[in-house]
C-alpha cells in the first residue's frame, strides 16, 4: 500500500520529453537530423542536447524561443536550408551558444536584433547567403564572437569602423571575400589592431585602385599576412569605375603601382616625446583635408584601439576639442603609441589627418652618472685586462727557466731536463777517466740531486772499464760554465 502511494504522488516525466525524433538520429549530447527534408522543427526535443544538425533540409523559418528546451546547446547547424529572415527572438534562451551556421540559407541582411542574444558566440558562418547589408551595430555585443564569415554574399559595403570596438576583443576572422565591395576606408583598416589585419580577407572584390590600398596591403604581405600572403594572386581592383570588368590582380602585377611611394604614407607620422605626468596636445595640420570645416567631424584612434570623439571618453582623460585637436590630461607610460587623427563627413567617409607616435618618458635621477650601457662596457674592459694579464704577465713559476740561478739558489728540476744531447763528447779531468771517441750520451736523466751550487746528471754511456763511475759530476762555475745549453764541451 505504501509502495502505491508512492508511485501515485510522485509526479512522472513525460516520455515525449526525452524520446528521440523519428527522422533524427540521438546520442548521448548529438541529435541529428540531417538530410531528412524536414519542413519544421521537430518537437520535443532531448534537454541534453549539446549539439544539433538540422542542416541540409527544407526549413523556412524559426519560431521565437525554439531553444528553449535546450539549456546546454554549444553548437547548432542550420546551413543548406532556405531561411530569409529571423524574428526578434529566435535565439533567445540560447546564452551558451558558441558555434552558429547559418550559411547556404537565403538570407537577406544581418540585421541588429538577429545575433544580440547570443552572448557567448565565438563563430558565426554566414557564408553564401544572399546578405546585401550588415548593420552597424550587429554584432556590438557579441564579446567573445573569434570568427565570423560572410564572404559569397551580395555585400556593397560593410560598417568597418564598427569593429573598432570588436577589436579590443577576440575577433581573429572577418571574412569578406567574393562580395561586391566597391570602396573601403583604408584609413581604417590600415589604423586595426594586427590580429584583425592577420585575418581580414579581402580578396576577390572589386575595389577601386589607389596607391593607399596598394600600400596597405603591401604592408601586410610584408608582415605575413595570412588574408594577403596566401591570397595574393586573388586580390583585385578595378581601374575604371564605368567598366565593370576592368579588374587586375594588383598585386601580382605590382608594376603598375611603381609611382606609388611609402614616402608619401610615411610622412603623416611624427614622433613625439614627453615626460611622465605632463598634459600633452596633439593637433594635426587640417589645410590637407578636402572635406567641408562645418560639416567635418573628427575622431581619434588611441595605441589600444579606442575610437575618440567629441567631447572625450568617459572620464575625460582624452579629450577631443571641436578643431580636431586630442588633449591628453595627463601623460602615463601605457598611453604611449599611435594615435591616429580622422576627419569625417559621413559615417563610411574617412579622411587620414595625421599619426603621431608618442613616448611616454621617466625623468632621468640626477645622481646617475653612468648609463648601464657605459657600466656594461667598462666590466667587459677590466674582465678583458685582467685575463691578459692573466694569460702574458704572471709570475714565472719555473725561476730556473725565467733566469739564469743564483750561484746560492738550488735550480729547479726543470732546468735540468733540457735536451743538451751532443755528440762532442766531455772533457775529463784525470788520466783514469778516458772517453772512448766513438761513445755518446744515449740518455739523460733527470736530477739527482744538487749540493752547494753542483750539478749531478746520470748519463747513460758505456764504459768499459767498470772502474769509472757512469755519473758524470758537473760543478756549476760561473766562469768555466756560460751555458748548459752551449755546444762548447764541458770542462770540469
Amino acid at each position: 500500500l505504501f509502495l502505491l502511494l508512492l508511485q501515485l504522488c510522485t509526479p512522472r516525466t513525460s516520455p515525449q520529453s526525452h524520446r528521440c525524433p523519428d527522422a533524427c538520429i540521438c546520442t548521448s549530447d548529438l541529435l541529428s537530423c540531417s538530410r531528412r527534408m524536414l519542413q519544421r522543427v521537430p518537437q520535443a526535443l532531448p534537454p541534453t542536447t549539446t549539439t544539433l544538425d538540422l542542416s541540409h533540409n527544407a526549413l523556412t523559418q524559426l519560431h521565437d524561443r525554439w531553444l528553449a528546451a535546450l539549456p546546454h546547446l554549444e553548437a547548432l547547424h542550420i546551413n543548406h536550408n532556405q531561411i530569409r529572415d529571423l524574428p526578434p527572438r529566435a535565439f533567445h534562451n540560447a546564452s551558451f551558444l558558441r558555434h552558429l551556421d547559418m550559411s547556404s540559407n537565403h538570407l537577406q541582411a544581418v540585421k541588429r536584433h538577429y545575433f544580440e542574444a547570443l552572448v557567448s558566440l565565438e563563430e558565426l558562418l554566414l557564408y553564401n547567403n544572399h546578405i546585401m547589408r550588415v548593420d552597424e551595430n550587429a554584432f556590438a555585443k557579441l564579446s567573445d564572437l573569434r570568427k565570423v564569415y560572410l564572404s559569397w554574399n551580395n555585400l556593397t559595403a560593410f560598417p568597418f569602423h564598427a569593429v573598432q570596438g570588436l577589436g579590443i576583443y577576440n575577433l581573429r576572422t572577418l571574412d569578406l571575400s567574393s562580395n561586391n565591395l566597391s570602396s573601403i576606408p583604408v584609413e581604417v583598416l590600415a589604423a586595426l589592431p594586427e590580429n584583425i589585419g592577420n585575418g581580414l580577407y579581402l580578396h576577390n572584390n572589386p575595389i577601386r585602385c589607389s596607391c593607399s590600398l596598394y600600400l596597405m596591403l603591401q604592408r601586410w604581405n610584408q608582415r605575413g599576412f595570412s588574408s594577403v600572403k596566401d591570397f595574393s594572386e586573388e586580390h583585385t581592383c578595378k581601374v575604371s569605375d564605368n567598366v565593370p570588368r576592368s579588374l587586375i590582380k594588383f598585386l601580382k602585377h605590382s608594376h603598375m603601382f611603381e609611382n606609388c611611394s611609402e614616402s608619401a604614407e610615411d610622412a603623416h607620422l611624427l614622433h613625439l616625446e614627453v615626460m611622465v605626468d605632463q598634459p600633452v596636445l596633439l593637433t594635426c595640420n587640417t589645410s590637407n583635408t578636402s572635406l567641408p570645416h562645418t560639416a567635418t567631424s573628427y575622431m581619434w584612434i588611441t595605441p589600444h584601439h579606442e575610437p575618440i570623439k567629441h567631447p572625450g571618453n568617459s572620464n575625460l582623460s582624452l579629450e577631443v576639442y571641436r578643431n580636431g585637436s586630442l588633449r591628453i590630461a595627463v601623460a602615463k607610460p601605457w598611453l604611449s603609441g599611435v594615435y591616429v587623427g580622422l576627419a569625417m563627413n559621413s559615417p563610411y567617409n574617412f579622411s587620414r589627418m595625421c599619426e603621431f607616435n608618442m613616448t611616454v618618458l621617466y625623468p632621468k635621477p640626477a645622481g646617475e652618472t653612468f648609463s648601464t650601457g657605459l657600466t656594461t662596457l667598462l666590466g667587459c674592459i677590466v674582465s678583458l685586462v685582467l685575463v691578459i694579464i692573466y694569460l702574458y704577465l704572471t709570475p714565472c713559476r719555473c725561476l730556473g727557466c725565467c733566469k739564469k740561478p743564483a750561484p746560492l739558489s738550488p735550480p729547479q728540476e726543470c732546468s735540468a731536463q733540457s735536451s743538451i744531447l751532443s755528440t762532442t763528447p766531455p772533457a775529463t779531468d784525470g788520466p783514469n777517466r778516458k772517453a772512448s771517441a766513438n761513445k755518446h750520451v744515449v740518455f739523460l736523466e733527470p736530477i739527482r740531486e744538487t749540493q752547494n751550487g753542483k750539478i749531478r746528471l746520470a748519463l747513460g754511456e758505456d764504459f768499459p772499464d767498470p772502474k769509472h763511475p757512469k755519473v758524470l759530476q758537473l760543478k756549476s762555475d760561473s766562469e768555466s760554465i756560460s751555458s748548459v745549453f752551449s755546444d762548447t764541451p764541458i770542462v770540469s
